[in-house]
């Protein structure tokens, strides 16, 4: 039998925890190849270090509220940006931050606050770079007994389709009110009382990269040679926001992108296709949330 590790400093019996699923971190992100795209990924993490006087690494009481806060703070519901991204132009000016982005499929540009951002020092946003950025911020929180921390990222293993977006909520209090966070969804559709497969992937080939943009929040329509761009703007209480992107990325909503008028507008969407069927909509935000709709 293996005997236990202990400390060779304090002579303390060494020992490792773990948390699955500690929490799911919802952001939009800055690709190379697609532009901006929403995301949702997974938080788990393990802990190494020296038993205490409880026989704990950490109380599990203070595991979760410590790392969560600090993924809250620094990821969630920010726009995560690689700034060694090729194409990417970062400017700082009087409080705001704005990015002018050129990608393969095209090109973008975003203006808003720097707490609606997550600056990057690398080319590309990955999952391990996002739990390395994360891993350096956790450290001053953690107890000194704590010797090795690890954090995986990962998405949430959806069997059937499923879709990306970005969006921003312009009358909601917290940091969805930034105008380009957003969520890798799963989508559920009853047709007839029947599960349709089918319907479910005309709507997740539809919006797989989408962004998901307010009609009243679109203030301007620009014409650039051959691309249309739309131009979304507004003053919230974190600031004021603006992003230009192409029409062809966007859907417009007649009303706010809350995961109620989503689950609607999907709604409406299929009963335009087809009338005479009665569908029943189950539209996630992210993991293990979301909102019905049925007509």
């Amino acid at each position: 039998m293996t005997p236990p590790k202990t400390c060779r400093h304090c002579r303390r019996t060494m020992a490792r925890l773990f948390v699955e699923q500690l929490c799911a971190l919802d952001f939009a992100r800055l690709d190379s190849e697609h532009g901006l795209l929403g995301d949702t990924w997974i938080l788990d993490l393990e802990l190494e270090g020296a038993l205490d006087d409880q026989g704990m690494v950490l109380d599990f009481g203070r595991v979760k509220p410590t790392i969560k806060s600090v993924a809250d703070t620094h990821v969630d519901h920010r726009l995560l940006v690689p700034v060694q991204a090729p194409g990417l132009r970062v400017e700082e000016d009087g409080g705001e931050v704005r990015l002018w982005f050129d990608y393969a499929g095209g090109s973008l540009y975003h203006r808003s606050p720097p707490e609606a951002l997550c600056l990057l020092d690398t080319p590309v946003v990955s999952a391990a770079v996002v739990a390395a950025h994360l891993s350096d911020l956790l450290a001053p929180s953690l107890p000194e007994t704590v010797t090795g921390v690890r954090l995986g990222l990962r998405e949430e293993d959806i069997a059937g389709p499923w879709y990306r977006y970005a969006h921003g909520l312009r009358q909601h209090g917290g940091n969805c009110q930034r105008i380009a966070h957003g969520h890798r969804s799963r989508i559920r559709i009853l047709r007839d009382g029947r599960r349709c497969e089918a319907t479910e992937r005309w709507i997740a080939d539809r919006w797989r990269d989408i962004y998901l943009g307010c009609r009243r929040d679109l203030v301007e329509t620009v014409e650039a040679g051959p691309v249309l761009r739309y131009r979304f703007a507004y003053s919230a209480p974190q600031g004021d926001f603006e992003l230009l992107i192409a029409a062809s990325r966007c859907e417009l909503l007649e009303s706010e992108s809350t995961v109620e008028c989503i689950a609607g507008h999907i709604l409406g969407l299929l009963k335009t296709r087809e009338p005479r069927s009665r569908f029943s909509v189950r539209a996630y935000e992210g993991l293990n949330k979301g909102a019905m709709a049925e007509g």
